[in-house]
């Protein structure tokens, strides 16, 4: 049985193995501290702090534990910087149509951030997107609706 690969931009990867780099060398050491001085204040029963620090140890751990999946479960890919065909990582520029740009770069999951732009490679607009090319016009089942967008530009730098 093969492991399930999961589509990353680099950023996206980066983000990921530097949070669970810090939790694992930092928030890890901090809270195993915070539970000893808890435990040193005597009758763990009624000590809230310690059940505080046990309860963001578990966090942590569990955090840990998908970081680690997620991490190693990935395949990072570029964005591409050329060509006139809609792939994963690629920045797209939509044209609706009321004649308004929208730019989109399709990411992961674990990065999407739509308010920023960047939108999950499952979402509905993106799955319409993927392997349509400049030019094309496409309608996508949007939470709000049919919407009709022209593919204006495609896999241009993607800047904030």
């Amino acid at each position: 049985m093969s492991i399930q690969r999961t589509p990353m931009t680099r950023p996206g990867y980066e983000r990921l193995r530097d949070e669970l780099d810090r939790l694992k060398r930092v928030d890890r050491h901090a809270i195993t501290k915070a539970i000893a001085e808890a435990r040193a204040h005597g009758d763990l029963s009624e000590n809230a702090e310690y059940h505080a620090a046990r309860e963001k140890q578990s966090f942590i751990e569990g955090r840990i534990a998908e970081l680690e999946g997620k991490v190693g479960a990935a395949e990072v890919i570029d964005p591409p910087t050329s060509g006139d065909r809609v792939t994963f990582a690629s920045t797209v520029l939509l044209e609706d149509e009321g004649g308004k740009e929208i730019r989109y770069q399709i990411v992961g999951s674990d990065e999407a951030d739509p308010a920023k732009g960047r939108i999950s490679i499952m979402s509905p607009l993106a799955r319409t997107l993927i392997g349509r090319n400049v030019g094309d016009r496409v309608t996508a089942q949007l939470p709000a609706g049919k919407k009709t967008f022209d593919i204006v530009r495609v896999n241009f730098p993607w800047s904030d």
